[in-house]
C-alpha cells in the first residue's frame, strides 16, 4: 500500500494524545467493551448517482494498480472516460478531505483510467454464460448504455434501437465536443458493443409491442431521454430567427454548422443556455448574451459553467425576461426578486438587438407513442411513473434516465440504467432483487487526523479562453500518470481500514495481529484491555468499541 502522506506537516498540537489507561473507562480487571473492525460508507460513494465504489478504485489508482482500478469503476459504470469530463462531481462536494483543504478530484482521477484503458484496450468483463433471455432497449443514450451494459454482462443478448444516426443520445447531440470529445465517446461505446451488444440506428421506435414481439424480447428498458425542448409563450413576428438549443446543439453535434449571425441571444439561466451561448461564440457569433430572468444566486447552471461561459466572453443579463420579439429587436422587461426570491415584473422595459434567438428553456421525453400501451401512468410533463423496480404498470416494461421523474444528469442516468438491469435480470430469472443494506456514512468529525499531510488537489490545464473560440477542441486536459497517484493518495480512506499500521503500532498490549497485506488485521481480545487507544489512532474510524458481550467471559 502505498503511503498516503505527501509532504508531512507536524505541529506540537498534531501530536498523539496521552492515555491514561487507568483512567479510561472500560479497562481494568474486567473489559466492558471491546474494539471491532468495521466498514463504514464513504460519503463520496454515497453521493454517486452511478452508484460506483469510488474509494475501492482510488485505492488501487494510488498503488499503481490501474487495471485493476479501471476493472472495479466499470463494475458500475462502463464510461469513465466519459463521465471524467461530463459529470458534475457531487462525490466531490460530499469528499470529507474538504474540511482539510480541498476534495479529491474524482473526476480527473476517473478520467485518467478510461483514457489509459482507451489506449490499452481494455476489454469490459462478462461474468456469465448466455442465459437464453433477450432484452430490447429503446435508446442508445448513457441510461440506455449503461443498462445493456450490464445486461450482457449477466448473459443476456440486448438490442438497442436508437432513433438517431449515432449512438450517445444527448452525449452525442447535447454536449458539446469541446467538453466531450466525439472519439473518446465512441470508443467506450464500442467497447459495449464489443461486448455483443447489438446497436441499430436510425430506428425509431412507434409500436413498442409489436417490436418486443416480433422481436422475441423477453423484457424492455426503454431509456429514450429528453431530446423535445420546452417553449415559452414569447410573442414572435416578422420572420424572426428563433430557434432552441436543443435543436442548435443537436445540429452542431452532427457535423452542421448553422449560421446565426453577428449577434445572439440565450434565453435561460440552465447549463444548456451555457452549452448554446459557448457553442455561439465558436459558430462565429461576435457577440453571445445570456438573458435570464432571476440572478446569479438562482441561476440553475453550476457555477463552474458560468465561469467557463464568461471566459470566452459570453454576456449574461440577470433579471431579465423576454416580452416580444419582433424582426432583429427584442423587448426585455426587467425583473425584480421579491422576499421569496421569485422574480417579479418592474414594468420597465428595455429593446435589444440580435440576428438569432436561442430558447434555452429545459427539455421533455417525447413519450406519447407510450400512451397506447395499457397499465403505463404518465405524470403531467410527460415522464413515466415506475415502481421502485423501474417497472412501468405493462409487466416486462422497464423505463429509466430522463424519461422518469428524478435528477436529469448523464450520472444518473447511468445509475438507472445500472439500477434498471439489475432488476430486469431479476425479472427475468423468476427472482426480486433486494440492494443490500448500506453501511453508515462516515463523516469528517469521525476521522481521527493528529498527523495529516498538507497536499493541494491538482489542477488539469485548460485551453487559454483566446484559443478556444477558434472550434471545437477541448477545453480541459487530463491528468499525468503521477498527478493522478498523487491526486489518488489524497483520498483518506474513511471509514475502510486501509492497513496504515497505526492501530497495530499503539496498541499497548500487542493485542493486534496483522494478517497480511490485503487482508488487514484482527483482535487477539485474551490480550485486550479495551483501552480504546486503537480507536483513537485509526485515522479513518475503521475501528468502534462496542459493548463486551455478555456471554464471551473474556477479559
Amino acid at each position: 500500500m502505498h503511503s498516503k502522506v505527501v509532504a508531512m506537516t507536524t505541529r506540537s498540537s498534531d501530536l498523539t494524545p496521552i492515555i491514561d489507561l487507568a483512567a479510561e473507562p472500560g479497562t481494568g480487571p474486567t473489559r466492558t467493551r471491546r474494539p471491532v473492525y468495521v466498514d463504514l460508507l464513504p460519503p463520496c460513494n454515497q453521493a454517486c448517482p452511478a452508484g460506483e465504489n469510488i474509494q475501492a478504485w482510488l485505492a488501487h489508482a494510488q498503488a499503481g494498480r490501474y487495471r485493476e482500478a479501471w476493472e472495479t469503476l466499470v463494475r458500475d459504470n462502463p464510461l469513465p472516460g466519459v463521465h471524467g469530463r461530463v459529470c458534475y462531481h457531487p462525490c466531490e462536494t460530499a469528499c470529507n478531505r474538504r474540511a482539510l483543504d480541498s476534495a479529491i478530484s474524482i473526476h480527473a482521477v476517473e478520467r485518467f483510467l478510461g483514457d489509459l484503458a482507451a489506449r490499452e484496450g481494455w476489454a469490459l468483463p462478462v461474468d456469465a454464460a448466455p442465459s437464453g433471455k433477450r432484452v430490447l432497449i429503446v435508446g442508445a443514450g448513457p441510461s440506455g448504455l449503461s443498462a445493456a451494459y450490464q445486461l450482457a454482462r449477466r448473459g443476456h443478448a440486448v438490442e438497442i434501437r436508437e432513433a438517431g444516426p449515432l449512438p450517445g443520445g444527448m452525449l452525442h447531440f447535447g454536449i458539446p465536443a469541446y467538453r466531450l470529445p466525439r472519439a473518446d465517446l465512441l470508443q467506450e461505446v464500442r467497447r459495449i458493443e464489443a461486448m455483443g451488444v447489438r446497436i441499430v440506428l436510425d430506428h425509431k421506435v412507434e409500436d413498442l409491442l409489436a417490436e418486443q414481439e416480433t422481436g422475441g424480447f423477453d423484457a424492455v428498458f426503454v431509456a429514450i431521454g429528453a431530446h423535445v425542448a420546452k417553449h415559452a409563450d414569447i410573442p414572435v413576428r416578422d420572420a424572426a430567427r428563433v430557434l432552441d438549443a436543443v435543436s442548435l446543439l443537436h445540429e452542431v453535434g452532427g457535423g452542421e454548422r448553422p449560421q446565426l449571425g453577428r449577434r445572439v441571444v440565450i434565453y435561460g439561466g440552465g447549463n444548456t443556455a451555457m452549452d448554446a451561448a459557448r457553442t455561439a461564440r465558436r459558430l462565429g457569433a461576435e457577440e453571445a448574451l445570456i438573458i435570464y430572468h432571476r440572478d446569479r444566486a438562482h441561476m440553475p447552471a453550476h457555477a463552474f459553467e458560468a465561469d467557463e461561459a464568461l471566459e470566452e466572453g459570453v454576456r449574461i443579463q440577470w433579471l431579465t425576461s423576454i416580452k416580444e420579439v419582433a424582426g432583429p429587436s427584442l423587448t426585455v422587461e426587467v425583473m425584480a426578486l421579491d422576499a421569496a426570491g421569485r422574480p417579479q415584473p418592474t414594468g420597465r422595459f428595455e429593446t435589444l438587438q440580435a440576428d438569432a434567438v436561442v430558447l434555452a428553456l429545459g427539455q421533455q421525453a417525447d413519450s406519447g407513442f407510450l400512451r397506447r400501451i395499457p397499465g403505463i401512468e404518465f405524470q403531467p410533463d410527460g415522464t413515466v411513473m415506475v415502481a421502485p423496480n423501474m417497472m412501468t404498470g405493462r409487466p416486462g416494461i422497464f423505463a429509466g434516465g430522463d424519461l422518469v421523474p428524478g435528477e436529469r444528469t448523464v450520472t444518473a442516468a447511468v445509475g438507472h440504467g445500472r439500477q434498471a438491469a439489475r432488476h430486469i435480470d431479476a425479472w427475468l430469472c423468476g427472482t426480486t432483487y433486494q440492494p443490500a443494506e448500506k453501511h453508515p456514512v462516515v463523516s469528517f468529525d469521525q476521522l481521527h487526523l493528529p498527523i495529516y499531510s498538507d497536499a493541494d488537489r491538482s489542477v488539469q490545464q485548460t485551453l487559454p479562453p483566446e484559443a478556444r473560440a477558434t472550434g471545437f477542441t477541448e477545453v480541459q486536459a487530463g491528468l499525468s500518470e503521477a498527478e493522478a497517484i498523487y491526486e489518488a493518495q489524497r483520498c483518506l480512506s474513511c471509514g475502510n481500514c486501509f492497513e496504515c499500521d497505526q492501530c497495530y503500532a499503539a496498541c499497548p498490549e500487542q493485542a493486534i495481529e496483522k494478517l497480511g497485506p490485503g487482508r488487514r488485521y484482527r483482535f487477539l481480545y485474551d490480550r485486550c484491555t479495551g483501552c480504546a487507544v486503537c480507536v483513537e489512532t485509526c485515522p479513518c474510524h475503521a475501528i468502534e468499541l462496542i459493548p463486551e458481550p455478555t456471554q464471551t467471559g473474556g477479559t
